[in-house]
């Protein structure tokens, strides 16, 4: 079928966003993941929050899911923030993800956790996933390098890799940048 043919709507309820610059409703966390499919039963939000680690963020809170997260989400971490906002995308059970710098500005550890979760619930799904941190992308089929406004290479990680250019140059000057970081703030 031809997209093109379909109206925006459609289009967009295709499409499961997760990105950088989220948006938390006032209201509880199980509003707010349910926000990704409003009929959806109690069970399926609780569901989509344990497929990405989102359901610890509800048990850190008195009140569980059904704890108020706050204007903007202010009574939660900004890790937490993308793990509810993660569930939701999930729960409406897109046929696209875009992930546009959705582990940008969280903790390793709260990445690792979202890496996890992208390997396991995007398998079967067409993902888009933009990001300047690239072990966000490591286990991606193709990566498109992009520098100066154009599509440079096309290749796995492990091939980028090999040829040492601009993608391996990125790559590790990221990790020595890190583990420099690392080094800092142990010290």
């Amino acid at each position: 079928m031809d997209y093109r043919e379909r109206s925006q709507l459609w289009l967009h309820s295709q499409i499961g966003y997760v990105l950088q610059s989220f948006y938390m409703f006032f209201g509880t966390v199980r509003e707010n993941i349910r926000f990704g499919r409003l009929d959806a039963s109690d069970q399926e939000v609780e569901e989509a929050a344990r497929q990405v680690s989102a359901d610890a963020a509800a048990a850190r809170l008195e009140h569980g899911y059904e704890s108020n997260v706050g204007e903007s989400g202010g009574r939660l971490s900004v890790g937490e923030k993308q793990l509810i906002l993660f569930a939701r995308a999930i729960l409406a059970d897109p046929a696209v993800f875009v992930l546009d710098e959705a582990t940008s500005s969280i903790a390793a550890e709260t990445e690792q956790l979202i890496q996890k979760a992208i390997r396991h619930v995007l398998k079967g799904h067409t993902s888009f996933i933009i990001a300047h941190r690239l072990s966000a992308i490591r286990q991606a089929d193709l990566i498109l390098v992009v520098k100066d406004g154009r599509s440079i290479k096309q290749e796995s990680h492990e091939e980028l890799l090999k040829q040492e250019g601009y993608y391996y140059d990125l790559y590790f000057r990221q990790f020595e940048e890190e583990a420099a970081m690392q080094v800092f703030k142990e010290g």
